[in-house]
C-alpha cells in the first residue's frame, strides 16, 4: 500500500486545538457582550455615560454586585432591596420599580449567556452641571453589566489570605454611612492600596474607635471554640448579603453566631478567621499582621461553611429564563 494521504493529529495536538477554539469562542463572546443601559442593550465597546454624569464627576450613585450560579441569580431580591435602600439614603429616586429592576438583571444574564457569573448593577445620579447640586440631574442612569469576576486566584483560596491592618479608617456613619453602597468607594480603594503596597492580599479596616469594621471589600468572621462572631453594622460593617446568608447557614448547622464588637486581639487569637462577600464568596484568613491564625491553614469550620454555602447558592435563586 502507498503512503497515507494524511496523518492523524496526536491527542496532545487535539487538546491544544480544542483549547484554542474555546479561547477564541470566549473572546468572541466577550466581544459580543451587551450592557443594559436604561432598558436598552448596547454593545460593550459602545457602552458609555456622559462626562457630565454626577456618578463620574462626584461618585454620586449606588451599586450592587450580584452572583449567578447554575443558571440562577442568587439573592436577587435582597440585593435589589439593598440597592433601593442605598438610593433612598442618598435621596436618589430610581425611576423603575424593584420588580422591573429584578427582571432587567435576569434579562441581562440571559442575553449574555450568563449561567455562572457576576452582575454589576449601577445607578448614577445622571447628567447635570459641573456644580454639586444633585437637583440639576433629571434622569438617573441605570446600568446592568452581566459578566464574570474573580478577586483572587484559586491558589489563594487554597492557602488562605494574608491580611494587614491598614491606617485608613472606615468611614464614620455620621459622614458617609458604610451601609450605603455608594459609587464613592475611595475609602475602600485607599485601604486596598495600603494593603497591596504592604505585600498583603487584603487589608483589615478599623473604625474610628479602633474596633474591627471589615476588610476592604468583605465582611470579617472570627471563630473560637466553635462559635462565630462578626462585627455589627454600627461598627462600620456593611450589612452583607453573603454575611447574612452565612450566619443563617451556620446557625442551621448548629453553630453559635453573634454580632459583637471585635478587636484585633480577637482575630489574632481566633481558631479561624474568614471573609465573606458576593465577589469573594467565602475565603479563609491564615495570617494577620504577621500573626498566624490557628495553624496557618484554612480551618475545618471555614471549609465546611464554604462547601455548605456553595451547595446552597447553586440550588437557590431567580431562574435565568
Amino acid at each position: 500500500m502507498g503512503a497515507a494521504l494524511f496523518e492523524l493529529p496526536s491527542p496532545r495536538a487535539l487538546r491544544t486545538l480544542s483549547a484554542t477554539i474555546l479561547q477564541l469562542n470566549w473572546r468572541q463572546d466577550r466581544y459580543r457582550m451587551k450592557i443594559l443601559i436604561n432598558g436598552k442593550f448596547v454593545a460593550k465597546e459602545k457602552a458609555s455615560v456622559s462626562v457630565y454624569d454626577h456618578g463620574l464627576l462626584y461618585g454620586d450613585g449606588v451599586f450592587e454586585g450580584i452572583r449567578a450560579y447554575n443558571g440562577r441569580v442568587f439573592k436577587l431580591e435582597e440585593h435589589v432591596d439593598r440597592l433601593y435602600d442605598s438610593a433612598k439614603a442618598i435621596a436618589l429616586r430610581i425611576p423603575i420599580s424593584q420588580k422591573q429592576m429584578c427582571a432587567d438583571v435576569v434579562r441581562a444574564c440571559k442575553t449574555n449567556g450568563i449561567k455562572n457569573g457576576y452582575v454589576r448593577l449601577v445607578v448614577t445620579r445622571g447628567v447635570g452641571t459641573l456644580g454639586l447640586s444633585p437637583f440639576k440631574c433629571k434622569s438617573p442612569q441605570i446600568i446592568v453589566i452581566a459578566d464574570s469576576i474573580r478577586l483572587f486566584p484559586q491558589s489563594v483560596y487554597d492557602r488562605g489570605l494574608n491580611l494587614v491592618t491598614v491606617g485608613t479608617s472606615r468611614n464614620l456613619p455620621e459622614a458617609i454611612n458604610p451601609r450605603v453602597k455608594s459609587l464613592n468607594y475611595l475609602n475602600n480603594v485607599l485601604a486596598k492600596i495600603e494593603a497591596l503596597n504592604a505585600g498583603a492580599d487584603e487589608g483589615l479596616m478599623l473604625n474610628s474607635q479602633g474596633y474591627v469594621a471589615e476588610a476592604t471589600g468583605e465582611n470579617v468572621f472570627a471563630i473560637r471554640n466553635g462559635a462565630l462572631v462578626t462585627p455589627p453594622t454600627w461598627c462600620g460593617a456593611l450589612e452583607g448579603i453573603t454575611r447574612n446568608c452565612v450566619m443563617d447557614l451556620a446557625r442551621e448547622s448548629g453553630y453559635t453566631v453573634s454580632e459583637d464588637v471585635v478587636t484585633r486581639y480577637d482575630l489574632y487569637t481566633a481558631d479561624e478567621v474568614f471573609l465573606t462577600g458576593t465577589a469573594a464568596e467565602i475565603i479563609a484568613v491564615v495570617e494577620l499582621d504577621a500573626r498566624k491564625i490557628g495553624n496557618g491553614k484554612p480551618g475545618r469550620i471555614t471549609r465546611k461553611l464554604k462547601k455548605t454555602y456553595s451547595e446552597y447558592a447553586s440550588e437557590n435563586g431567580a431562574p435565568i429564563q
